[in-house]
Order: C-alpha cells, then structure tokens, then sequence
C-alpha cells in the first residue's frame, strides 16, 4: 500500500452502500468523504485533494458522467471509477473511453478486490502528481550533495552521513552494485573536518595484485624493474584527508595484513624503503560482499574488518526505495538532456510505470544508463516507454516467442507482413492487458475495439489473461 492513505470521495446516494465503503475504509485506511449527489461532488472536488472518486452513474441533479466530465477537465490529479448496476455496463464502458481508470458492477461480489482496484487507482493518481511536481522543479531539488532521493529510507541513510561525518571513525559502506556508495563516501568526507584536504578513490578490485602495494604505499627508486624515481602511495597523496577503498573485498590477503598495519599505526613504509612514513588518513571502505560471512569463512582477516567496520552503513537497492524512481527519472533525464542540447521536458505515465514496476538489478547506475538511452532515442518533447530499452519493457512491447526470434527480412513479404503482425498483436494486447490488470472490458475499451473481437485476438496470440491479473494483484 502506498505511503500516505488514499484521498476517496464516493459519490452515492445509497445508504447501504455508504456504509458498506464505510466499513472498507477503516480495513484499508481509505479517507472516505461522502457526496450524495453530482452537484456536491464537484464543490467537493473544486476545493479539497482527490486521489479516487467513485461515481454513480444514477445521481440526483447531476449525473456521474456529467462529474466525470468535470474531472477530465479540471482534476487530472483525480482517478474515476465508475459504479453501475447489471443494466448499465455499456454506459459504464462508454465512461472508459472518456478516461475513467475503471468501473464496478453493483452488488459487490469481493469487496477486497474493490480496495484493490481503488488502490491501484490511487498508485497512478499518485504517479501523475509526482510528475507535474517534478515538471515544475529545479533538477538538484530533493538532493543530498550528489546523492538524489527523498524516501522515508534515504532519509536514513543522510541522517546517518551527518553523524558520521564529524568523527575520525572508519565507515563500512554497504551495498549492491550500482547504489551509489562512492557518492555517500564522498558526502561524509565533504560534510567532515577533513573536507579541505585529499579525498582519494581506490578501487581494489580494478588494480593488479602486484601493482597494489607500490599504489597504496608508494615505492623507491630501484625497488622494482621499472621504478625510475621515488613514488608516494595513495594514502601519502590522502594525508589530512580521506582515503576511499572501494571493493575492499577484493583485497588479497597480502595487502590486508599490510592495511592493517597501517590503521593499527598510522604509519606505512614504501615498497623497497626501510624508512617509517607518518600518515593521518580517514579511511572509508565499500563493498557489495557480506564481508562479516566472509572474514567467518576464513576469506578475510578478522581482525581487518572489525577495525574497518566501526560504523556500518547499509545503502539500500533501488528496488527498496521505488517511491524515489520519478524523482532519479526526472534528475537523470534533466542531466542529460543539458549534456545532449535536447529539449525533453516530460517522461509520459507509461514509462514511469514501466520504470517503477522493473526490479532495477544494476540499481540507480542502471537507471541512469537508461535514460541517457532515452534521452538519446527521444525524438519529441518526451520520454515514453517506447524509449526505454527491452529489458525494461519485457514482454510488454518486445518479448519474441518462437518463430518470432527469425529474422523477417529473410521471408517473402507476404509471410513477412503476417508474421510482423502477429507480433504486433501480441506485443500490443500484451501491453493493455498489463495495464489493466487483466480486466478485458477496460483493456479493449482502451484499445477501441468490441470486447468480443479483443478476446479473440488474445486467444490467437495464445496469452493467458489469469497471468496479467497475478502481475498486478488483482
């Protein structure tokens, strides 16, 4: 369930059936607000926030068409499901067409699926307010230095970067792949006493094991084959700073024993030297692996990772903050459409549900490779879905299945066309079934089509309607 309780104003003049939303809005934690008839409603509507308005469509003065009219006109922000009896269902589907979100057949049968479908209602409702807020704001608003994100959970995390920052202890960032933990790194070195000074990146991972220590360290003339001249290390360049060890996991077992060493002391040598060399470093360390299991299993030293892990923090993948997707889309798509000299103002509905609804594996580095993609496929004012790359999309746009997978160009053109096509049906019913949650009048009332005709396409592109109903939780 989102964030905050969803705004419905039920817009019916049966008492039986208020008291019945009644008793659903305290189950879900709905606001319910009462309108009686068409009239009340829109004055409703004109002055206080609406996320779902159910709608009669017998009401008194006014009818719910004529309210749903209003809506479409003046409260964008507001999603419309339209209630009716057996007799009316064709008035209802017409509704679809002039943009109601869906339509409920009284009696109820499953009131729970009713909570769903105004819940759901409620998460596109949502959805399209976020995108006019972030239409009309500055692309750094809601940052945190260079780290982007409001949810309840970042709010952690930057109440945690303010505490850490002013002390000397060593911090322990984790995380997947793609978080982001160089950026908090370097957020608490900026925020910290040391901010003046170095702030070295290493990535142990990226370095030869042979060429690590004279990296870290340093090394003197003729210490090895190819050492010309003296040479600092790393930690020496990050004196009176802070030294960032990214994929500290990665680091043989070698140079552990020396790491060590050097926070145990403060002290290092370079390789080849027989001198001391005093250094005062903030050591900052990363990695996606469970380090705690690993040092357990023998494949890291105890005793390196208790002292790098003073203060853990744990970044979350973007999977855990989804409510942060439009704002990153939105901050992303701004960086480079200024990069590129585009002018891409918007990214439509459907590619911010497409966005929202992928499992983001590569986390917030992925997405922005995604919408630099987009951006540089964008061939209008916007970002839609059609932007965004398959993987994003899956089956909705693209998936082949197969006789789908051959290469068209290589068939006569009539097999061609009629090979195209049934990937087009597919891909496109596919798309609306998702859509909707598997509701096939509202799919094929978006589509334009007869909802008979609609059904037989589907059973020709052999998709099982029960499966998109599973996706969405209906």
């Amino acid at each position: 369930m989102p964030d905050d309780s969803a705004e419905v104003l039920l817009v019916d003049d049966e008492e039986t059936l208020i008291h019945a939303f009644e008793k659903l809005s305290k189950k879900y934690s709905l606001n319910l607000n009462v309108a009686k008839g068409g009239l009340e409603a829109m004055s409703f509507l004109g002055s206080n926030r609406v996320d779902v308005a159910l709608l009669d469509l017998n009401l008194p003065g006014c009818s719910g068409m004529q309210v749903l009219e209003y809506i479409k006109k003046n409260r964008l922000d507001c999603e419309a499901i339209i209630i009716t009896g057996r007799g009316s269902v064709e008035t209802a589907v017409s509704s679809l067409k002039m943009g109601a979100y869906d339509y409920l057949v009284k009696p109820f049968d499953d009131f729970d699926r009713v909570a769903s479908i105004i819940l759901k209602a409620q998460e596109k409702s949502g959805l399209l307010r976020k995108i006019r807020e972030l239409e009309k704001k500055d692309s750094q608003v809601d940052s945190f230095g260079e780290i982007v994100g409001k949810s309840r959970i970042m709010q952690e995390v930057y109440t945690l970067i303010e505490s850490v920052a002013l002390s000397h202890s060593s911090v322990l960032v984790m995380g997947e792949s793609g978080t982001g933990k160089e950026m908090v790194a370097r957020s608490i070195h900026e925020k910290s006493f040391r901010r003046e000074k170095a702030f070295v990146v290493v990535n142990c991972a990226a370095i030869p094991e042979t060429l690590l220590e004279s990296e870290l360290f340093g090394h003197v003339r003729g210490a090895f084959t190819g050492a010309v001249g003296d040479k600092k290390g790393l930690f020496e360049e990050a004196d009176g700073g802070t030294i960032f060890l990214d994929e500290i996991g990665e680091l043989p077992p070698s140079m552990q024993v020396k790491l060590l060493r050097v926070l145990q002391d403060g002290e290092l040598r370079r390789v080849g030297g027989g001198n001391t060399i005093h250094v005062d470093v903030r050591l900052l360390s990363a990695t996606n692996k469970d380090l705690y299991q690993l040092a357990r299993s023998g494949g890291f030293r105890e005793d390196l990772f208790y002292r790098l892990n003073v203060i853990t923090l744990r970044l979350p993948p973007l999977r855990e903050r989804r409510e942060d997707l439009p704002l990153l889309s939105y901050y992303f798509m701004r960086k480079y459409t200024q990069k590129m000299g585009k002018e891409i103002r918007e990214i439509t509905l459907d590619a911010i549900q497409s966005l929202t609804e992928y499992s983001w594996p590569g986390n917030v580095r992925e997405l922005e490779n995604v919408m630099e993609r987009a951006v540089v496929l964008a061939t209008g004012d916007r970002i839609t879905a059609r932007d965004l790359p398959p993987k994003i999309l899956g089956e909705v746009f693209y998936a082949p299945v197969g006789e789908e997978e051959q290469d068209i160009t290589r068939l006569p053109y009539d097999q061609a066309k009629e090979r195209a096509l049934r990937l087009f049906n597919r891909s496109y019913i596919s798309y609306l079934l998702r859509q909707t949650g598997g509701n096939i009048s509202l799919a094929s009332s978006k589509a334009g089509m007869d909802r008979s005709n609609f059904k037989k396409i589907i059973k020709k592109c052999d998709l099982n309607v029960g499966e998109f109903k599973k996706r969405r939780g209906v």
